[in-house]
């Protein structure tokens, strides 16, 4: 059964999305069943390509008109809502960048079967490590670090390659009705919209996975709600 997930790298709310969902399937009885395929979504696709904007800080200073200090304060229970999650989220290291190279780069892991490890990868490198994941350095040693050839993430970073795949993840997300991620559709019927606990995760696995062995629905009928990120800079 496949689970699709719409999410952009630089949002902390994905990242902790990301591990609660982890934790349900590893409580899942019937996690071989399920398939993961992450798509793409742009917070802000006018931030420049191929170069840095800045601080974290500095970019929502500059976005939503506040200080240095309240930028700093706004992202505070964010982050220790990721460490209650397992994940680092250090705010005074991360770079604002676009990310549209970086979800070509996850299509193209996709096509090789590794498209889960590089979105880990991508994420602990904003997030974390505090990498610029607009840089063509940084993704090609990223995709060689996920098992990708290091020829073939040039040769992608130096094309358009992946550029149609990654436009329509953000048409199909706009057709359904996604105004924030995370973003997760079980089976096409069932949604959470949210860095949900793994709980709900966990029931919605439950409940999905039971009829998908009945049959196959389309359309999206249930939509459980929680904290996301959105264009407008808003994570809550």
């Amino acid at each position: 059964m496949k689970i699709e997930i719409w999410s952009d790298i630089v949002c902390p709310f994905c990242y902790i999305g990301k591990r609660n969902f982890e934790t349900a399937l590893a409580q899942f009885n019937d996690a071989q069943l399920i398939q993961t395929e992450w798509k793409s979504f742009q917070l802000d696709p006018e931030l420049p390509r191929s170069t840095p904007y800045g601080s974290t800080y500095e970019y929502l200073a500059e976005r939503k008109g506040l200080s240095i200090a309240q930028a700093r304060e706004m992202t505070a229970g964010v982050a220790a809502t990721g460490k209650n999650a397992g994940v680092t989220l250090n705010f005074e290291k991360t770079v604002a960048a676009n990310t549209w190279d970086a979800h070509r780069l996850l299509h193209l892991a996709h096509s090789k079967g590794v498209g889960s490890p590089m979105k880990e990868l991508l994420f602990r490198a904003h997030f974390t490590d505090g990498k610029d994941i607009s840089n063509a350095d940084t993704l090609v040693k990223l995709g060689k670090e996920a098992g990708l050839e290091e020829t073939e993430v040039t040769a992608m970073l130096g094309s358009d390659a992946y550029g149609y795949e990654v436009a329509q993840d953000i048409q199909e997300a706009q057709n359904i009705g996604i105004r924030g991620v995370p973003f997760f559709v079980f089976n096409r019927k069932y949604a959470v919209s949210g860095a949900q606990p793994a709980d709900v995760f966990l029931q919605t696995l439950q409940k999905s996975v039971a009829e998908w062995r009945a049959e196959h629905p389309d359309g999206l009928t249930h939509v459980t709600a929680g904290p996301t990120c959105d264009p407008d800079g808003n994570c809550e």
